[in-house]
């Protein structure tokens, strides 16, 4: 088990406030086969400082990139092509693993060629635990799974392509319904906390659930009348949620 290397990538920019606590949590994981890949937009604020603390501790398996992107998807891309590990994990800048998590997806896999992991991940708002779910593959054009979780084959990014720039938030979901339509593409769900989410990013926010219908109506899971019908609706809410400020 333990000659798998795992590549853990994290896109951060301008994350001082977050990135020590998601640095720690990949430092101290039970599975220490790992390549830790952080690309940074340039950030302007102190995360890069509080980088190169941890250079030292990570020694060989910390690769830094700074440069501008085009925004997450972009960071994401960069660390996959990146990528020299069979699995392949994305941790954002303000989230972070439970320390088991590697040893418990590395417990799963099998030399599956097209695979993707996922567990159960626990929601953090105003630093207290707000739920803890799992949302099953097989429901997946109801509902996306859960990504922070998400653990990839290599070879899959490889071989079906990585996250589409068309999106500012929502290209994960994108990213999952193609692949779903591949029966090749194996999902292996891991019934144990392997992300911890922090409550407040884009993909929770109005952009992001135009954006989901956008890519719901894209793979024909919603008509075209309920895709407008919809997207008014969240238009008016957010009108109305303005006019109560």
């Amino acid at each position: 088990m333990d000659n798998i290397l795992i590549s853990i990538i994290t896109p951060c920019f301008n994350s001082e406030k977050t990135i020590e606590r998601t640095l720690e949590s990949v430092l101290n994981q039970t599975y220490q086969n790992y390549e830790y890949i952080i690309v940074d937009g340039k950030s302007t604020d102190n995360t890069l400082s509080i980088i190169e603390k941890y250079k030292e501790k990570f020694g060989d398996k910390l690769q830094v990139v700074s440069e501008k992107d085009s925004g997450i998807y972009d960071a994401m891309n960069k660390g996959i092509n990146l990528a020299t590990g069979e699995l392949i994990g994305i941790v954002n800048s303000d989230d972070f693993y439970e320390l088991d998590a590697l040893e418990n997806i590395v417990k799963e896999y099998n030399n599956e060629k097209y695979a993707v992991f996922y567990g159960m991940m626990r929601t953090i708002e105003n630093n207290k635990e707000s739920s803890i779910v799992i949302y099953n593959h097989e429901f997946v054009k109801k509902k996306m799974i859960t990504h922070p979780t998400c653990f990839v084959t290599k070879k899959l990014y490889s071989d079906l392509g990585a996250y589409s720039l068309e999106y500012k938030s929502s290209s994960d979901y994108d990213f999952m319904l193609r692949v779903s339509q591949n029966k090749e593409v194996v999902f292996k769900p891991i019934y144990k906390v392997v992300s911890n989410f922090e409550l407040g990013g884009i993909s929770s926010t109005v952009v992001g659930e135009k954006e989901s219908l956008e890519i719901l109506k894209k793979y024909n899971i919603i008509s075209t009348k309920k895709y407008y019908f919809k997207k008014f609706y969240l238009s008016l809410a957010k009108a109305t949620t303005r006019l109560r400020k």
